[in-house]
Order: C-alpha cells, then sequence, then structure tokens
C-alpha cells in the first residue's frame, strides 16, 4: 500500500483498475467525466477504454463485455441515464455474468446540469442495486465490492457518487499493482435462454428479480459500509452520500449525541439495520439529497413494524426540497433538531464576489457562427432552436440566439416541430459536433423523411468543449491512442438525404453571413457547417489593437459580448490576455478601428 492524492473521479477511475476491470466506456459530462479519463491514463494496455458516441451505446458495449464474463464499467452524469435507460431497464431483466457498473454522477445543486435527478430513484425503478458512497475513500473500495456483488447476483450495480465526492480530494491508501485483482474472462458462450430478451424469459427473470433484491435487504444490512451509530438522545439522524460526512462533522463536536443512521446502498434499502436505528428513536430526521428517499422508506418501516417514531424530512419541510446540502445549512439544521440556540452558523466573513455569469470563451467561434446568423437574419421571423454544450450560452445578451434547449439532441426536433405549426417562421437548430454524433443524427433523417422545413447549425469546434476536450468520431482519435478514419459530419449528412450542405468558416463574417442567407432561403432540410477549432485548443495569435479611428460606439461590445473587449479607463480596449486575435471584432466595427496587431 503507499497513499496518493487523489480526486473522488480518479479514486473511482484507480478503485476499477484494482478492482480487475477490463472494459470501461462511457459518455462524458460534468462531474463524471475525470473516471474514465483517469482509466486511460493509467492503463497498461489491457483495459479497452472507449469514449461512445452516446451512454446508449456505451452501456449496450460494456454489457456485450460483461456477457464474456468481463468485469465493465459505464460512466455518465444522471441525465445521461435517461439516454442510456432503454438498454438498462431491459439489461435489469436479462443479468450479466463478468461484474458490471453504472457509475452515474449525480449533480445536486444543480451544478452544471438540466435536472436533478436523483439516481437512487432511478435505482429503486430499475431494481438495480446502488451504491451511494459518502467520501472518497469509501467510492474507492466501493467500486470492488460493487463488483463482487454484481457477479455474485448477475446483476448490473449502479454506483452513485455527487458532485462534491466526484471533485473532492483525500489521501487514499492505494494497492500496490502486484495486490491488484485479476480476472479472466471466459468468453462469450452461446445460450438464447438467457442472452436473448422474450416477454416468457423477462416474466420469469421478474421473479427472480424480487426474490433477489428480497435477500438483498438482509445482505446489505450487514453491509460495513451501512451503519448504526447509537447515541445518548431519543432523536436520530439519517443520511447518505457527503450529507453523512457533514453530519458527521457536525455530531463530533457534541457531548451528547442522537443516533446516526449512515445509508450506503439506498436500494435494496437495509431493512434490518434501519428498524434497529428507528427502535432507538422517538424522533427522526432524514438529512438527504435530492428525493426523499430515506424518509419514505423509513416511514414504510415504521408503519410495517407498528413503529411510533416520528419521521421528518423533505416531506414534512424539515428539510429543503431541493438544491444541495453543504456544511453550514447542515450545522443549522442539526442546530435546530437538538434545540441549541446558537446563532445560525454562517459562513465565514469574506467579501461579496463580484457576479461572474458563464460567457463564451474570447475568441470562441460559436460567437461569430451565432453573431452570423443573427445578421442574416435581421427584420426576419425566425427561431434558435439550441442544445447542449457550450453553445447553450448564446442565449446570453448581447447574442440572444438560444430561443428553446431541453436535452441533448432535441433542437433538431423542436425547430421541426415549430416549422409545421408555424410554417412562415424559419427555423434553424444549432447543434455541436459531438452531440450532432451523439443525439443529432436521427432527428436530421426524421426532418428529411417527414419532409420539414429548417437550417441545421452544426457548430464544429473538433472537440467536446464543454466537458474537458474529450475526442468524438470526428476528431480522428480514440481513448485507445489511436489514429482513426474521421467521420466526416457533411457526408453523414448527405447520405441521410440532406442535399444542401454547406461548409464556412464563421470567422469570415461576411461569407458566413452571406451563406445563412443563401441556405436558409431554400425549402427543405439543409445544413451549414460552421467549422473553426475551439479557442483553448489553438495557439492565440498577436491581440488586435484600437487605432485612433475609434468613436467609442461600443458596437463591439453591445454585438459580440466577448470577455477579450473591456472598457478602460472609459474607453473600449482589448484585454490582450484574453484575446486570441479570432478577428471578428474587427469585421463588426464599422469605423475599422480594429485592427491586427
Amino acid at each position: 500500500m503507499h497513499k496518493e492524492f487523489l480526486m473522488g473521479n480518479a479514486a473511482i477511475g484507480r478503485g476499477a483498475v484494482y478492482a480487475g476491470l477490463d472494459c470501461i466506456a462511457g459518455y462524458p459530462g460534468t462531474p463524471s467525466s475525470e473516471v474514465l479519463e483517469t482509466v486511460a491514463k493509467v492503463n497498461d494496455g489491457s483495459i479497452y477504454v472507449e469514449w461512445s458516441v452516446n451512454e446508449k451505446a456505451a452501456l449496450e458495449l460494456a454489457a456485450g463485455a460483461s456477457y464474456c464474463g468481463a468485469r465493465s464499467m459505464v460512466t455518465m452524469k444522471q441525465v445521461g441515464l435517461n439516454v442510456a435507460s432503454d438498454p438498462l431497464m431491459s439489461l435489469a431483466y436479462v443479468g450479466v455474468k463478468g461484474g458490471m457498473i453504472i457509475m452515474v454522477a449525480d449533480d445536486p445543486g444543480p451544478i452544471s446540469s438540466q435536472t436533478e435527478q436523483d439516481t437512487r430513484t432511478f435505482a429503486a425503478y430499475s431494481k438495480l442495486p446502488c451504491f451511494d458512497p459518502s467520501s472518497v475513500e469509501e467510492a474507492f473500495y466501493m467500486v470492488r465490492d460493487a463488483f463482487e456483488l454484481s457477479e455474485k447476483y448477475h446483476t448490473p450495480v449502479i454506483l452513485r457518487p455527487t458532485t462534491r465526492i466526484c471533485h473532492a480530494y483525500a489521501s487514499i491508501a492505494v494497492p500496490e499493482k502486484e495486490d491488484y485483482i485479476h480476472t479472466s474472462p471466459e468468453g462469450f458462450v452461446k445460450d438464447s435462454s438467457r442472452w436473448v430478451i422474450f416477454p416468457r424469459l423477462s416474466y420469469k427473470n421478474h421473479i427472480e428479480i424480487e426474490k433477489r433484491d428480497r435477500e438483498l435487504t438482509s445482505v446489505l444490512s450487514e453491509y460495513k459500509r451501512n451503519s448504526f451509530e447509537k447515541g445518548d438522545l431519543k432523536i436520530g439522524i439519517a443520511s447518505h452520500g457527503i450529507s453523512s460526512s457533514y453530519v458527521r462533522e457536525v455530531l463530533s463536536g457534541m457531548k451528547e449525541k442522537p443516533s446516526f443512521l449512515n445509508v450506503a446502498t439506498p436500494f435494496p434499502f437495509p431493512e434490518q439495520l434501519a428498524v434497529e436505528f428507528l427502535k432507538c428513536c422517538d424522533e427522526v430526521f432524514c438529512i438527504e439529497e435530492l428525493d426523499p428517499v430515506i424518509e419514505r422508506e423509513l416511514t414504510y418501516l415504521c408503519g410495517k413494524y407498528h413503529l411510533d417514531t416520528c419521521i421528518n424530512g423533505k416531506l414534512t419541510g424539515d428539510i429543503h426540497p431541493a438544491g444541495e446540502n453543504d456544511p453550514t445549512y447542515v450545522k443549522n439544521v442539526l442546530n435546530s433538531i437538538m434545540g441549541k440556540t446558537d446563532v445560525p452558523v454562517k459562513a465565514a466573513d469574506a467579501p461579496e464576489l463580484p457576479a461572474r455569469p458563464p460567457v463564451l470563451c474570447a475568441g470562441c467561434p460559436h460567437r461569430a457562427s451565432f453573431y452570423a446568423v443573427k445578421t442574416a437574419m435581421k427584420g426576419r421571423k425566425a427561431v434558435f432552436c439550441g442544445d447542449i454544450g457550450c453553445y447553450t450560452l448564446g442565449n446570453a445578451q448581447p447574442l440572444d440566439m438560444v430561443d428553446t434547449c431541453l436535452c441533448m439532441g432535441a433542437g433538431v426536433n423542436i425547430a421541426q416541430g415549430i416549422g409545421k405549426i408555424e410554417p412562415d417562421t424559419t427555423c434553424f437548430a444549432f447543434v455541436g459536433d459531438s452531440t450532432f454524433f451523439a443525439s443529432a443524427v436521427t432527428g436530421v433523417i426524421n426532418g428529411v423523411y417527414n419532409q420539414a422545413d429548417m437550417t441545421l447549425i452544426v457548430l464544429d469546434n473538433s472537440t467536446t468543449a464543454m466537458t474537458g476536450h474529450q475526442p468524438h468520431p470526428g476528431t480522428g482519435r480514440t481513448m485507445m491512442g489511436e489514429v482513426v478514419e474521421k467521420v466526416d459530419i457533411a457526408a453523414v449528412l448527405h447520405g441521410a438525404g440532406v442535399k444542401m450542405v454547406e461548409t464556412v468558416d464563421p470567422l469570415d463574417l461576411e461569407k458566413a453571413v452571406e451563406t445563412v442567407r443563401s441556405v436558409s432561403a431554400e425549402k427543405g432540410v439543409k445544413a451549414i457547417i460552421f467549422k473553426s477549432p475551439c479557442a483553448i485548443l489553438i495557439k492565440p495569435e498577436k491581440p488586435v489593437i484600437i487605432s485612433e479611428s475609434c468613436t467609442q460606439c461600443k458596437k463591439c461590445i453591445k454585438s459580440l459580448g466577448c470577455p477579450g473587449l473591456v472598457i478602460s479607463q472609459g474607453k473600449v480596449a482589448i484585454e490582450a490576455a484574453l484575446c486570441t486575435g479570432c478577428g471578428l471584432c474587427a469585421q463588426v466595427c464599422p469605423f475599422h478601428a480594429i485592427q491586427k496587431g
């Protein structure tokens, strides 16, 4: 053993390698991305690593590896589980041979997501065991436990860390390489009665799943990371995940302590341990993120075992119904529960931070793409359907170019729906290159087949920028280090039946505007690929400068909102540290006051 200081996601990735991982696939999404990237960094070539085109593809690939007896892992964030839910629900019935972990990172807050959905609830819905780590160290060792449970009961297992686990750091005792667990996959053994899902098999397996989950309620009551600490009072606190760490921190400073239940496996729920806890308490408070999972289970158990314990939490209004917990909030809640009269704890006094709304980076080609479409459509009735990615930030002023955003790939179909009801509206759908491959291709085919009238704008910056610049089919490289043939977006569009596909550099503003005008005037589904690399991937050029011709009209700032354009001493100036020299502002300036340095 040796100590390493690891981020939570790195600990999960390293824990998987230690536990004998054979195959890992996923789709990038904060806060989950670093797990797969960690495996790729330490991979000696014995593990297959893949960024898949989406979460569905990743889960199905990992299932195939598991059918061979290999230990596999899938990584995604909570909204990605929606994409993977189709194969997941069936896989829960079919089962696995090699251990399989579905690592789903939840995002209470939410900090970087569309939703706050709670994967603990999804685990119960899908009838799959769920592990919920309360610390970075616990997450490291839970991976091994999850693989072992998966193989013993032939079921996928969900591992559900949250943002504060994924991105926290801790010193972990990591085994030496010679102590790693090694597996020898048997290979795929044909057996249609096991691997081919038919209604009769589903019915039979459903019965077995219910029997298994009843058994697991007893097994998991004995699981060492589910814990019950009897206190001095008749009050109890039940918690889970990172919230348990906050509770422990507060309780460590109390002389008289309540009983404390930590739920590490929210499904199947550790029933016997929970009943033992309830019998010690007259009143219990459930401190959890996000759904009242523990609160509902404890309320049910009180009824089942005829216990008079009063259960409080989100459903009773004692805990906030949405958003993440933090140490200050938990301490205030516990002070209130314990009847303390302390002044509510506040964060240490510090100067108020300035507002920092998210913006497109200086030199981002998406800004130029949005501005070109906006300029071309000035005075016309148009709708701009956005998508998930950096370019969602095109909704901010002064661009104001994202009218809708639902989920990955949805903009393509939403634009079609609007166009069917409002045929006099010029409909645009914006999608990034990674999202195009992940979930927009089917929408394009739907539009061609159903004779939609819309313009697809593919914002191709040659990377998956928002989640950390991961490769995708259009980049020509894989996570195994292979250089492969790039999948050509224009060729895919032509193959899907899109007749007009134009590719243009958005930083050539005049040509970009003219292209938008000409292409959008055509009927049917047509596409413009705005191709220019992400500003972070290119070496910045010399910054542009402002000449004496500047009249301080501020059109460059008002039109573009680029963080590289600032007001300094009452005048428009270029922030040299941010400017990449893209030259867009020089093309916008009506007085040619901005020039290359």
